[in-house]
């Protein structure tokens, strides 16, 4: 407590100007990289007048893509979830050989470019992949479909929840699962009634992230698709093909609505933080 004071004091006592300026700097850093951007985006989507914008997000190729992105997501998404309690629970409750192997291993989406990612995907299942041979023997179809997509996603949004709910769950410890297993409970009922209401608003906050990494996700998806419209194209793939074909009104559309759905997602984050921030800020703490 005293140091902290100590740290407090020798902010508070640096010159004023100093201060000022700092705070300017960072002001402007978030206007021009965040704000302006967004900012753009919104005012170019409009520009073109309502009608136009509607055209554009309900032409047939975009309106595939935006089914496509929910889609992907509505499948990766309770895939993590699964995984990440299962991952979570495996770390926090129990010892085994390889465990700090499985953490660093959780980062790797972190640390690996998502194109990188889909490139290894297409080495595994791609037709001239590892795989490519026995899955096309039985017709089965990954790269440059559905499954490549989900697959990718699934790989680059992983970390989200598993990272959330570990540190709460190590800081939470085992006792109160050990308690009720020696009352007789099931494995379910340990889940459900003990460990799953101490971490349902971390688990929230982790789903919130992955869906909105899950929906914007371009690099991986971008490799694995093959970019077939309205097919493959999820819609930052949109964006880009109708950018570079020159159709920017629409692109900025299409944009916006990617736009509007990270708002939305910043949203629920600043009321789960705001509602529930004690158990979510030792979570973000242990990080």
């Amino acid at each position: 407590m005293a140091r902290h004071s100590n740290s407090a004091n020798r902010f508070n006592s640096e010159p004023t100007w100093l201060r000022c300026f700092f705070t300017i700097v960072a002001a402007l850093l978030v206007f021009v990289i965040i704000l302006l951007p967004l900012l753009a985006v919104l005012v170019e989507a409009g520009a073109a007048g309502l009608q136009a914008y509607w055209s554009a997000v309900t032409e047939e190729d975009t309106v595939a893509a935006i089914k496509l992105t929910l889609l992907v997501a509505l499948l990766s998404v309770p895939l993590n979830i699964i995984f990440g309690i299962a991952t979570a629970w495996a770390i926090t409750k129990f010892k085994f050989p390889g465990k700090n192997l499985l953490l660093t291993l959780i980062d790797l989406p972190f640390s690996v470019s998502p194109v990188v990612a889909g490139l290894v995907f297409v080495l595994l299942f791609g037709a001239q992949g590892w795989f490519g041979p026995w899955l096309q023997e039985h017709e089965i179809k990954i790269i440059f479909g559905i499954p490549g997509i989900v697959l990718a996603t699934i790989f680059v949004t992983f970390p989200f929840v598993a990272r959330e709910l570990i540190p709460l769950m190590q800081q939470q410890g085992p006792d109160q699962e050990e308690a009720a297993a020696s009352l007789g409970a099931s494995g379910w009922q340990i889940f459900w009634r003990v460990t799953f209401p101490n971490i349902r608003w971390a688990l929230l906050y982790g789903v919130l992230l992955c869906n909105a990494r899950a929906m914007g996700e371009f690099g991986a998806v971008s490799v694995v698709s093959g970019h077939i419209r309205g097919l493959t194209n999820t819609m930052p793939l949109q964006v880009e093909i109708l950018h570079n074909e020159f159709h920017t009104p629409a692109a900025f559309a299409v944009a916006s609505l990617l736009t509007l759905l990270a708002l939305i997602t910043l949203g629920l984050k600043l009321w789960l933080e705001r509602k529930h921030g004690d158990a979510l800020a030792r979570s973000t703490r242990s990080h």
